[in-house]
């Protein structure tokens, strides 16, 4: 058995919190739509995929419950950031295994106000790793997420001597992309001047419309065996050829760029490349996981789409949208769409599923057969996921 096939998919509209529905019923209403999509019944699923960060055990089953209750494995999975793309990671092996023919992957969260903390102060952080490293390079202090990708991007900027301009233009890329998505939760535009006037929310240059939201939301996906797709004529299947998982080694602690998760990426890049027999080059779209427009920046390279220190001209040139070499958050992204944590990996594959099957309506990436999804998660997590139409 060599490929998965993306069979269905699903999600809901993104919104801020206080204004969502329960998780329970953002999720059963993205695993129904999941369902319509590739034409099967619930009967179908043997094995189920939960991915969230904020909620107790066996949310994964209430959300499931209300769809059907048959009596198949949960899974409830928790990996930062990643959790989505771990879901699909973890429900992919299991049919390459064999084990199953047909599962579901789906991420939910209700998310509050604000930056992201830790609700168990009680015992070790895991990100007391991390915080020691930004202690020993002098880095402000902040909230985890904020400190550590506004400290990358920090270092990004003194190692090749640009300024934060350079996030702006790819803040304002991205939310041009979410203008013509009706799942984005942003959509007014940015300008350069905008971004940079704005709040600032970390050392002297990072402001709020540099950074994503705190998000709501639910997304989900049919993920089956080509035999299953072709014994149910599943129509619209998109093919997984290439997928891999890598977490921190201890040369991540060397700078605070590779401790954002630029080390665990390239080798996670590097590896799904590989074992889908492509390039960088031949990739048409991506999902990258720009929870700050600095972590953008500094994946495009870790990607492999550029040499190290030429994402500023692979930006200048205007080969991060339509009209260049690669179309990169074609959504609008985290910064724009939105970033419900356990729906985000799931949410990603649905988008690049749309624009694999020419279903991406305004947003559209003409011609798109080859499509890479990028999700990380501090502490530390990535997966690296390619599509083929």
């Amino acid at each position: 058995m060599k490929n998965v096939i993306v069979a269905g998919v699903g999600m809901t509209q993104f919104c801020k919190p206080g204004q969502q529905e329960p998780y329970r019923v953002m999720a059963a209403n993205a695993i129904r739509l999941a369902l319509a999509d590739a034409g099967i019944n619930v009967s179908h699923i043997e094995q189920g995929y939960a991915a969230y960060i904020y909620g107790d055990s066996t949310c994964g089953q209430h959300a499931f419950y209300d769809v059907a209750q048959t009596g198949i494995p949960i899974i409830n999975l928790n990996n930062n950031c990643s959790s989505g793309s771990t879901a699909l990671y973890t429900a992919r092996q299991a049919i390459l295994s064999g084990e199953v023919e047909c599962v579901v992957a789906f991420g939910f969260e209700e998310m509050q106000p604000g930056a992201l903390g830790s609700h168990w102060s009680d015992r070790e952080n895991p990100f007391d790793r991390a915080n020691a490293v930004y202690d020993k390079f002098g880095i402000p202090n902040a909230p985890i997420a904020l400190r550590a990708f506004g400290a990358a991007g920090k270092h990004y900027m003194e190692k090749y001597n640009v300024t934060s301009e350079l996030y702006a233009k790819v803040a304002v890329k991205s939310r041009s992309h979410a203008i013509h998505n009706p799942y984005s939760l942003f959509s007014t535009p940015l300008t350069v001047e905008s971004v940079l006037n704005d709040k600032i929310i970390f050392d002297d240059y990072m402001t709020r419309t540099m950074a994503c939201p705190p998000t709501c939301g639910a997304a989900a996906v049919i993920l089956c065996s080509e035999a299953f797709a072709k014994k149910h004529a599943i129509k619209y299947g998109v093919k997984i050829i290439g997928q891999a998982m890598a977490t921190d080694t201890q040369e991540s602690w060397q700078d605070p760029i590779l401790s954002v998760g630029a080390d665990m990426t390239k080798r996670a890049a590097e590896k799904a490349f590989n074992l889908a027999g492509v390039s960088p080059q031949d990739v048409d779209v991506i999902e990258l996981h720009d929870c700050f427009t600095t972590n953008e920046v500094i994946n495009y390279e870790a990607l492999g789409l550029c040499e190290e220190g030429e994402a500023i001209k692979l930006i200048s040139d205007g080969d991060n949208t339509y009209g260049g070499k690669f179309v990169i958050g074609p959504s609008g992204g985290l910064m724009s769409k939105g970033h419900p944590i356990g729906a985000t990996g799931i949410a990603q594959c649905v988008e690049l599923s749309w624009h694999l099957r020419g279903q991406a309506g305004k947003r559209q990436v003409e011609g798109a057969r080859l499509a890479l999804q990028h999700n990380v998660g501090l502490g530390g997590a990535v997966v690296v996921t390619l599509y083929q139409k």
